[in-house]
């Protein structure tokens, strides 16, 4: 079992993410990952800085932890000519400790550059092109491309690694489980879904499976999950919802209704270990097998030195069933 901690761009600057990595490294975790938006989910999470960027600072500031995307789109804000050679530049400077996630994008950081927002199902033929790009440039050499959607004109990747990074898709149906089996090599998810898996490896996928686990850590049980109301229940909406709003007004507006009782229902809060690895264990009767802990909480160094002291060793016993 391998445990990542999640770094939420929407949430923190900077500055305050390469400290949060820092110490994520220090109290145990495996890896990062990071989500890469261009908006927050809520105007009062206040940031959005570029996760290129925040990666290399975190790359240059630590020794083994491994970093991935959580997840980028590399089909409209991004070309994925783009994503092909930041991730090899990453990869380089992290002494091959990074791992792209890819997915197809939520309207609420695709729309900004103009670009129309296609339905899903466009979008996963989008990301299919955008992943062959990827790997052909991947190959070295001048490289050309034209697709339905995409195009690349004798473009060249000069700075490619020895090892090149892995490249984990975000599927949440069919489809992109498909996706993730032929042209990634690992399988990204945000619900606890047996039947994403069984069909991931059913269309040949064999690699890792990461689930990201929604919790919220604070001293007292109600304490977090009013941080978590206040500030990440869009997270209650579902994909549908999630992937197509535009602006975080609008999120503000269809979340009104959520209540603390669904909080409860979808979030560990509190300081209670048992309820965290009862979360987790979902996962991983799933059969996940990299688990992120997405907290949500008001105090990330508590739950950081609480990680540390209560969950570490007990999640690292939990098995993902086959």
């Amino acid at each position: 079992m391998r445990v990542g901690y999640k770094l939420a761009a929407e949430a923190f600057g900077p500055k305050e993410l390469v400290r949060q990595a820092i110490r994520a490294e220090e109290v145990g975790f495996d890896f990062v990952e990071i989500s890469d938006h261009f908006h927050p989910w809520l105007d009062n999470q206040g940031h959005s800085p570029f996760a290129w960027t925040v990666l290399g600072a975190i790359a240059a500031k630590t020794e083994r932890i491994g970093l991935a995307t959580g997840v980028t789109c590399p089909i409209l804000r991004y070309h994925p000519a783009i994503i092909a050679q930041a991730a090899a530049t990453l990869a380089i400077v992290s002494d091959s400790r990074f791992t792209l996630g890819v997915g197809s994008g939520e309207r609420l950081n695709e729309h900004v550059v103009g670009r129309e927002f296609p339905p899903v199902r466009v979008r996963q033929r989008m990301l299919r092109e955008a992943l062959e790009i990827i790997r052909l440039l991947w190959r070295g050499g001048y490289r050309s491309y034209d697709g339905e959607f995409l195009t690349v004109s004798e473009a060249r990747v000069f700075d490619l690694p020895d090892t090149l990074p892995p490249i984990a898709v975000a599927g949440g149906g069919p489809e992109a489980a498909r996706i993730a089996a032929e042209l990634g090599d690992g399988l990204f998810a945000t619900e606890p879904k047996p039947d994403l898996v069984d069909r991931y490896r059913a269309a040949g996928g064999t690699g890792p499976r990461y689930a990201e686990v929604g919790i919220a850590w604070a001293r007292d049980e109600e304490t977090a999950a009013q941080a978590v109301l206040d500030t990440t229940r869009w997270a209650v909406t579902g994909w549908k919802v999630m992937s197509e709003l535009p602006n975080p007004a609008n999120f503000a507006a269809a979340t009104t209704t959520v209540r603390l009782e669904d909080i409860y229902d979808n979030f560990a809060c509190g300081p209670d270990p048992a309820r965290y690895l009862d979360a987790a264990k979902q996962y991983t009767d799933a059969g996940f097998d990299h688990l992120v802990m997405q907290n949500a909480g008001p105090d990330p160094d508590g739950f950081l030195d609480f990680y540390r002291r209560e969950l570490d060793e007990p999640l690292r016993t939990l098995t993902p069933k086959s």
